[in-house]
């Protein structure tokens, strides 16, 4: 946790406002990060894309892979990111650094309770899961199906200690190391193609998947020490600040269902496609659209929450309009030249990340159909994930949760 300047009565004083000059070098180091580790998110489907192109284990493997990452974005996702920092902020603004700790201790473990019951929950239910999700595969592609998804099952675990780090982190002003952890997970899987994958086939490349979202825990530790936080443990859902995080994360819940519910409507109906590839079509051309965007959306809006949230607990209403508006007209400056780039040469970029081995011709173009019409989306996901920030700093999760109904 940051060392912030402390008042008289021990609370801590408001941060002093980022200069222009000092967030973009900060937005450009994070997207920088970003795009490593976002690149080699692709390079990491590349290499099941040649091993295993769009047959069975690659469909089974990216099932398995989603069910889990579903289950916990409709749960606790962006509930966490959205809730948990202006609850946090607030107390390093009124209470102090070591009620702020308290908190944090509390949120915690709370967050790694819940989680630890969904990944139990997910272990024992995996072939339900499965019917859920791809009701249209064929008993084989359906077992060993379960069977990875009861290996991977517990990343949602690692997943919900790993946000609630890096809500803390960036609280207190380090964004680099957040940034840094999906490379750090992508370079395990990575290492495991390159040098296990003949050995231990499908099911060790489960285990390295969730060994690399374990290293997302472990990897920020020595962060959050540098930063003065300590962990406390304390279970207690009636405490003040979990109860204003509850109070603002089921809207922020509720709203984010949107994605994690269209992703499952996809992989569902998909399963009946191209005998199943359809499945492995859609994760392909979702992730390469994420990856594209989110390397300058995701970047821009982790910098400025924080920011965001420290001027709303301050009063400061004419810092947010002015950091909402230099941050929107700065994202649609990238993004729409960029949709329209990705929907110009879909196929091309399919082909030039995917193509060789066992992915051909034919999984291009269907890959590349997909892609372009999810590229249609673009505008509105920036869009959608700037507003919301400023909605959520102000810890308003009821105007979102509209938004996301309708």
């Amino acid at each position: 946790m940051s060392q912030e300047p402390q008042s008289r009565d021990g609370r801590a004083e408001a941060m002093e406002p980022q200069s222009h000059d000092s967030q973009v070098k900060t937005i450009s180091f994070v997207m920088i990060i970003t795009l490593i580790g976002k690149l080699l998110g692709l390079y990491r489907d590349r290499l099941l894309a040649v091993t295993y192109g769009t047959g069975m284990y690659a469909n089974a493997f990216s099932t398995a892979s989603r069910i889990p990452r579903v289950f916990f974005d409709v749960l606790f996702a962006s509930a966490i990111a959205a809730s948990f920092i202006p609850v946090y902020s607030e107390y390093q603004k009124k209470k102090g650094n070591q009620e702020a700790q308290k908190f944090a201790g509390n949120f915690i473990t709370v967050i790694g309770a819940l989680t630890l019951i969904l990944s139990v929950a997910g272990i024992l239910f995996a072939d339900q899961m499965v019917t859920l999700f791809a009701p249209e595969y064929d008993a084989e592609t359906a077992s060993l199906c379960a069977a990875l998804t009861r290996i991977v099952f517990p990343t949602a675990f690692f997943t919900g200690i790993a946000y609630s780090f890096v809500g803390i982190l960036q609280a207190s002003g380090e964004f680099n190391v957040p940034a840094l952890i999906s490379a750090i997970s992508n370079v395990i899987i990575i290492v495991y193609y390159i040098f296990f994958s003949d050995r231990f086939g499908i099911y060790g490349l489960a285990v390295a998947f969730l060994l690399g979202w374990a290293m997302q825990v472990f990897v920020q530790i020595p962060s959050l020490r540098k930063k003065g936080f300590s962990y406390r443990p304390s279970l207690s859902f009636r405490s003040e600040g979990i109860k204003k995080v509850m109070k603002l994360m089921v809207p922020v819940m509720v709203s984010t269902w949107v994605q994690p519910i269209v992703l499952m409507i996809n992989s569902r109906y998909a399963s009946g496609l191209h005998g199943g590839s359809g499945v492995t079509v859609i994760d392909y051309s979702t992730n390469l659209y994420l990856t594209i965007a989110g390397v300058f959306i995701l970047s821009i809006t982790n910098v400025i929450f924080p920011r965001l949230s420290q001027l709303s607990a301050s009063g400061d209403e004419r810092g947010i309009a002015e950091t909402v508006r230099t941050t929107t007209h700065s994202s649609l400056f990238f993004i729409i030249p960029m949709m329209l780039g990705m929907m110009a040469l879909s196929y091309p970029l399919i082909d030039l990340i995917y193509g060789g081995g066992q992915f051909g011709a034919e999984d291009a173009a269907l890959t590349a159909r997909a892609m372009f019409f999810t590229s249609l989306g673009m505008v509105g996901y920036a869009l959608q994930n700037i507003l919301c920030r400023v909605y959520y700093a102000r810890q308003d999760g009821r105007t979102p949760l509209i938004a996301g109904a309708v």
